[in-house]
């Protein structure tokens, strides 16, 4: 099979445009010499005519093939590479339509297989009827079905949909409140200082600096909200058989699977306002891939919805019960209240020293005003933190500005381990990190039990690695329970 025809005109115009840019720069620069121009004229002209060559021996020399057990794709003009790529190897079936793509009624097709470190086939450009036949054929053909069973697929079974008002609470619950708050602490204490120094003229206008700036991140939170309208516009997520469906974006338009025996973590996202407002996010992580994952960030499969319906559709996709988080001990906060206080004092510190060079900042002492709600940023930190374990899952939550309950099935977990910092050693408090084959770490987004106490850290680490077993049908390294 060949890709669509209006890939050749497409990609024409694509590259036609590089070419004009490139003429347009030439004659700018060419100091308006006759001779010249017409050269540069030349070039270009033998420049489309090469292009139009290549792109046409580019679309005959690329096909492809869905035979019982692999799809085929052989391409390459001068060089020929050919891939036998087996169905149960493909992990995702994405499809992507800009603008122009959805006038043109095309489509590319991008397919991943198991690590998703990069796409192993990818079809620029088949019509947007092929491109999901060969989504149905490919999800078919994973699950086993003959090309003569294909017919009788499940139906798609819509689960969730982005409504109007969801839209408008996912634009305004957007914005990162941590980015907000230290430049609305920031800047009021430097820019009054910064326009003493300056000449009168220019003084008026940099001492409504804090003002100017607090309305610049105002508009900068409407934009990022209104950008986030637009990517998760008509969201619709659907179970199509053994797999989860999103479709999404206005301008760009993405549809993408999510294989659920792929699922290694599911996790539940309210940032401050949000919680608030009693919304959550839902994110699911496959094995080595994100859903959506062009840019290797990981993608809400639910942007928005109210808390309730959040955790009703994580337990579809992992039947977890209810839980009853245990937090670290209290000590742990006075951690937390040194770190946040000896933050203070370095900022302080720095802005001393910027006085003693500039003069510029003689309220330098101003960070040390924060110091008495230490305690209470330290309460805060602590309060949201926690784990739980049962038989079939372990769960951990963190973060007050974006919290994070984070679902791990036992048989899921890679590895699991313990770690002390040299502070949380002075308080024998430690830390167990859960990982699997979708994280890499706590900044990645693994479930870990931060700041628990030290005999229990080895406690929860065992205890998980022991269940783990077991999910494997292995020898438990000791009785399983929670």
């Amino acid at each position: 099979m060949k890709l669509d025809p209006r890939t050749i005109p497409y990609r024409l115009v694509s590259n036609g445009l590089r070419i004009a840019g490139i003429l347009l720069f030439s004659v700018v620069t060419s100091g308006g010499d006759g001779f010249g121009i017409a050269v540069l004229v030349g070039l270009v002209a033998l420049g489309l005519l090469l292009t139009v060559g290549w792109e046409y021996a580019r679309f005959q020399r690329i096909d492809y093939e869905l035979t019982p057990d692999t799809f085929d794709v052989r391409s390459g003009v001068f060089s020929r590479r050919e891939r036998e790529i087996p169905f149960h190897r493909i992990q995702n079936v994405d499809i992507e339509q800009n603008v122009v793509h959805r006038l043109l009624g095309i489509a590319e097709v991008r397919l991943e297989t198991a690590g998703g470190g990069s796409t192993e086939a990818q079809l620029q450009y088949v019509s947007r009827t092929e491109a999901d036949r060969l989504q149905d054929v490919i999800s078919d053909r994973k699950r086993g079905a003959t090309a003569g069973e294909e017919s009788d697929a499940v139906a798609d079974e819509t689960i969730f949909e982005l409504t109007d008002r969801e839209h408008i609470i996912l634009g305004l619950v957007s914005a990162d409140f941590r980015f907000l708050g230290f430049f609305s602490v920031l800047l009021p204490v430097i820019v009054p200082q910064v326009a003493g120094a300056l000449d009168p003229s220019t003084r008026l206008l940099l001492l409504l600096g804090p003002a100017l700036a607090f309305v610049a991140l105002v508009g900068f939170w409407l934009l990022s909200g209104f950008l986030q309208i637009l990517r998760y516009y008509d969201f619709t997520l659907t179970r199509h058989g053994e797999e989860l469906r999103y479709e999404r974006g206005l301008l760009q338009r993405y549809t993408g699977t999510v294989p659920l025996s792929k699922v290694q973590t599911v996790t539940l996202r309210e940032n401050v306002l949000a919680r608030t407002l009693g919304y959550a996010s839902l994110v699911i992580q496959t094995a080595g891939y994100a859903p959506g994952q062009g840019d290797s960030q990981v993608e809400s499969a639910v942007p928005i919805a109210k808390r309730d319906r959040a955790v009703a559709l994580a337990r579809e996709i992992e039947p977890f019960g209810d839980i009853s988080f245990t937090r670290p001990p209290k000590r742990a906060r006075s951690r937390y209240a040194a770190r946040y206080t000896l933050a203070l004092l370095g900022l302080t510190g720095l802005f001393w020293v910027g006085n003693s060079v500039t003069g510029w900042l003689p309220f330098w002492y101003a960070p040390l005003a924060a110091i008495p709600i230490t305690p209470v940023a330290a309460h805060l930190k602590w309060k949201h933190l926690g784990y739980y374990v049962d038989e079939e899952y372990v769960i951990t939550r963190r973060g007050f500005w974006r919290r994070q309950t984070i679902v791990v099935p036992h048989d899921r977990v890679q590895t699991v381990f313990s770690s002390q910092t040299i502070f949380q050693r002075r308080r024998h408090l430690g830390t167990v990190t859960v990982d699997t084959a979708g994280g890499g770490g706590i900044a990645s987004g693994d479930a870990v039990a931060l700041d628990i106490d030290a005999t229990t850290a080895d406690q929860l680490r065992e205890d998980v690695a022991g269940r783990l077993q077991q999910a494997l049908g292995g020898p438990s390294s000791q009785s399983a329970s929670p």
